[in-house]
């Protein structure tokens, strides 16, 4: 029986389940720790500065030399279950050699919070950082995001969710994101074996579905995913392109080559990698 589109259940939850098209899952998720710890041994950088009230809101800054830089806030992916700040810091110094402070956030994840709070951490990280800029040698106009995996759909909801996103109305503090690799519609992902543990309503999927809610945005985005993804991740992607598009607020539809849901992450870390190219073209385009 067909449960959304062309798929039955089986078939979706497997289009949801990462280590079935990516059979170096594991190995990549060890890199982002042990690659973060090697950058931050090698980097200057302020270490878990509190931005909430909370233990788990704290984050860590790598600044540039550059007088006035950007900014470039990570957020992390992790299906909103994984991971920290401490596996983060993997892509800081490609962009601190570039001349762009990189912030890696912290925040709490599932089952310890839910998402409508993940999402409000994240919003709270943004806030805090823009605040803070002139603090660290950084210009507050030239704040910018970036995400993978449920990252990726973090920094879409932070962007357009409610009367305190970070991309649309006059608060708009967020002149451009990456997005890669996402989840924009959150409607087959509650159908999914994921739904078990997101546990949202209906009207709270729909709220935190950035699909839904891109009217309005004045941050533009690109969109990222790679060739050997999940369809289903594939066509997340080119749907939440096209509402972009729609709204003129797309800068580009990137698809990585040969590389599948956490390949396309690594290139984040390499000088001229495709992500990291991606990033910085539209931080030195917008900027």
């Amino acid at each position: 029986m067909k449960v959304y589109l062309d798929y039955d259940q089986t078939e979706l939850d497997r289009s949801y389940t990462q280590s079935a098209w990516a059979p170096n899952a594991d190995e990549i998720i060890r890199w982002y720790g042990t690659q973060s710890a090697v950058v931050r041994a090698r980097l200057e950088h302020q270490a878990s500065i509190p931005y909430g009230e909370t233990p788990a809101e704290v984050l860590d800054i790598f600044p540039t030399d550059r007088a006035k830089a950007p900014i470039c806030v990570f957020v992390h992916g992790g299906a909103w279950t994984l991971l920290t700040k401490n596996e983060s810091a993997f892509a800081a110094e490609v962009f601190v050699e570039a001349g762009v402070h990189f912030v890696a956030i912290n925040f709490a994840c599932i089952p310890e919070i839910r998402l409508p709070e993940m999402v409000a951490q994240v919003r709270r990280a943004s806030c805090f950082i823009h605040r803070q800029a002139a603090s660290f040698g950084a210009d507050s106009r030239r704040l910018f995001m970036l995400g993978h995996s449920s990252g990726a759909h973090l920094v879409a909801a932070a962007l357009t969710q409610g009367t305190a996103a970070l991309g649309k109305g006059e608060g708009a503090i967020v002149r451009g994101a990456l997005c890669a690799s996402g989840s924009y519609d959150l409607a087959p992902v509650l159908l999914s074996h994921r739904g078990s543990y997101l546990k949202l309503d209906a009207a709270e999927a729909r709220e935190l579905s950035p699909l839904h809610h891109v009217q309005g945005l004045s941050a533009s985005i690109k969109v990222a995913y790679g060739e050997r993804e999940s369809p289903e991740f594939q066509r997340q992607a080119k749907s939440f392109a096209e509402a972009l598009a729609a709204v003129g607020r797309l800068d580009e539809l990137i698809m990585g080559e040969s590389l599948n849901h956490f390949e396309i992450s690594q290139t984040l870390a390499q000088s001229g990698g495709l992500l990291a190219r991606a990033a910085l073209e539209m931080i030195d385009g917008l900027g």
